[in-house]
């Protein structure tokens, strides 16, 4: 079970069902009975029990009485001790800074979200981070020693394994610099470090609209466009950490010149900048459009187009919905290569609902196999923009307790 999260050394098998419990536990909504961890385990219960005392013991878990109404004794359950520690989670965007603050279970404590520019190199960006960090704990009266553990999210390929990103496309100076390292020493606990888009799939996995699905997509639409993908139960990220670059996949070879240097890649299409700029575009053509009282016209955001067409706006909807149908023909792509059970498109665009989601399941509807079409769902993520704040508190969960559980 603990595989899709991290990896385990190789240990004996009542190291491994030990770390296996703790994951049963705390991705089952309410808690989980000694009698369901048993079956879940294929294990019988006089080997279950000596794992769960061990756990309880250490203060890892508590016992607590099922609030179900059925008639006789209601079972003991387990759950993941939430005042056992806390720790963050950080996603470094384009153009956003957020942390969260959770206990061990994922119970957000404070949050906050600043304008970011990751294009200032990791110098100013990660003493930007410190600086939010140390003053969100300082409002809860903590120090950054209080941390368990931290989980860091950036718009790049990651290679988890070295802690940092490869040939970042939207991350000028990032490329081969030690994150992972750096922030270690600067905030001396462990660090998880993953691509903002793996932090979606896996926010919406444990917590939001994929919620214990299999077989997953996250697509997050940003200033660019990244997927996150959850195969089997299991994150994949490929040989180098590059899978799910949907952003990538060119759609129109005499389209704009994109960010990575090749011509109509999805994200030079369909990504945040594109949006912005077809907003200009139509501006600078005299359309009717509420976007034209916005000055400068330079100034306009793919979330102000966004906003518009929420409020009716035609030529924003329109903007919106060429963007929507230029990502479902990538989507195509992903549901006819690997046939997810659900596509989460997430990303503060996403949360426009149906104005961009429905164009993008237009699209899958008719161009997908029909087999792969029948089986997926199409939907904006129930975390919103927290998803990938949340994949990296799961992150940074994991790490705390399988580090306390050894």
């Amino acid at each position: 079970m603990s595989t899709y999260i991290r990896s385990l050394p190789a240990q004996n098998v009542k190291y491994i069902n030990k770390h296996a419990v703790l994951d049963l536990i705390r991705f089952k909504p309410g808690g989980i009975s000694r009698v369901e961890l048993a079956q879940r385990l294929s294990l019988t219960r006089a080997a279950v029990t000596p794992i769960v005392n061990d756990l309880i013991k250490t203060g890892l878990i508590l016992e607590s009485r099922s609030q179900s109404s059925s008639s006789g004794r209601p079972p003991i359950l387990l759950e993941i001790n939430a005042q056992r520690g806390i720790v963050a989670g950080i996603d470094m965007g384009a153009t956003h800074l957020t942390i969260l603050v959770a206990n061990f279970a994922a119970q957000v404590q404070a949050e906050k979200e600043i304008p970011f520019d990751i294009a200032k190199g990791p110098e100013d960006c990660i003493a930007q981070a410190d600086r939010l960090l140390r003053e969100i704990l300082a409002s809860m009266n903590l120090k950054v020693d209080s941390l368990a553990a931290i989980g860091v999210g950036v718009p790049g390929p990651t290679v988890a394994d070295a802690g940092m990103v490869l040939a970042p496309p939207i991350m000028p100076g990032w490329d081969r610099f030690p994150i992972r390292d750096t922030l270690e020493k600067m905030w001396k606990c462990p660090i998880s470090l993953n691509n903002d888009a793996e932090l979606g799939v896996l926010g919406e996995w444990a917590y939001g609209a994929g919620r214990g699905e299999e077989n997953l997509a996250y697509i997050k639409v940003g200033t660019g466009i990244g997927a996150g993908l959850f195969i089997d139960g299991q994150i994949y990220r490929g040989a180098t950490g590059s899978a799910g670059e949907i952003g990538h996949m060119t759609i129109d070879e005499n389209g704009p010149l994109c960010t990575c240097g090749n011509r109509g890649c999805l994200e030079a299409m369909a990504g945040g900048k594109a949006i912005a700029a077809k907003a200009r575009e139509a501006i600078a053509q005299n359309r009717r459009t509420q976007l034209a009282e916005i000055h400068p016209p330079e100034s306009i955001t793919a979330l102000e187009v966004a906003r518009a067409a929420a409020r009716g706006d035609l030529v924003a909807q329109e903007i919106l919905a060429e963007a929507g149908n230029q990502l479902g023909i990538a989507i195509t792509s992903l549901v006819n290569l690997f046939n997810p059970n659900i596509v989460v498109v997430g990303g503060g665009i996403a949360q426009t609902g149906d104005l961009f989601v429905e164009p993008i399941r237009k699209a899958v509807l008719k161009r997908s196999l029909p087999a792969a079409a029948y089986a997926v769902r199409i939907t904006t993520a129930l975390l919103g923009k927290r998803s990938t704040c949340m994949g990296a508190v799961t992150q940074a969960i994991s790490t705390a307790l399988h580090k306390s559980a050894v």
